[in-house]
């Protein structure tokens, strides 16, 4: 194993692909900061030298499928885009 613990905090990551990605991304744009009292857009300067864009979430409860009930604590969450997935071509010699 992983020798995870009781108690132990983690950091997950996952990365979302094709129609799940444009799922996630509508919910978020459309229903979800559409939710967020008082919500001014995403800064600009977020965006990294490689054109990714990353911004944070203090919370998981404006996502309307997450039960309040359920929620033991309270977890922030940080959403990089990923806006080129091109690699930098190998050199052939």
């Amino acid at each position: 194993g992983f020798k995870i613990r009781e108690d132990m905090e983690l950091g997950l990551t996952t990365t979302l692909r094709g129609d799940k990605m444009y799922n996630f991304l509508t919910k978020l744009i459309f229903f979800t900061f559409a939710q967020i009292r008082d919500f001014r857009g995403l800064s600009v300067r977020s965006f990294d030298k490689a054109g990714n864009y990353t911004f944070s979430l203090k919370e998981q409860l404006i996502f309307p499928e997450i039960e309040y009930d359920d929620v033991d604590q309270i977890q922030g969450l940080t959403i990089t885009l990923v806006l080129d997935s091109s690699t930098p071509k190998s050199r052939s010699k």
